[in-house]
């Protein structure tokens, strides 16, 4: 069980968008989430990533390795 609160604004329209729908808004909020929750672990990843790289806990691969290994290469 989730329970949000959403700025009033938001919540409006996602208010508006259900009674126009036919829809709820439980059903709106689950679609945004789980639409949107593959691009937060991509960034959080990334970011985490590069924090090590800048850190010097890790070393960045360069493109041409990585397209050799994965056979795109020319």
């Amino acid at each position: 069980m989730l329970a949000i609160r959403l700025p009033e604004k938001i919540e409006k329209r996602l208010d508006r968008l259900a009674k126009r729908t036919g829809r709820t808004k439980t059903y709106y909020a689950r679609e945004a989430i789980l639409q949107h929750l593959d691009e937060l672990e991509d960034v959080y990843i990334a970011e985490r990533r590069l924090e090590a790289v800048r850190s010097g806990r890790s070393k960045p691969i360069p493109l041409e390795k990585v397209m050799r290994r994965y056979g795109m290469a020319d």
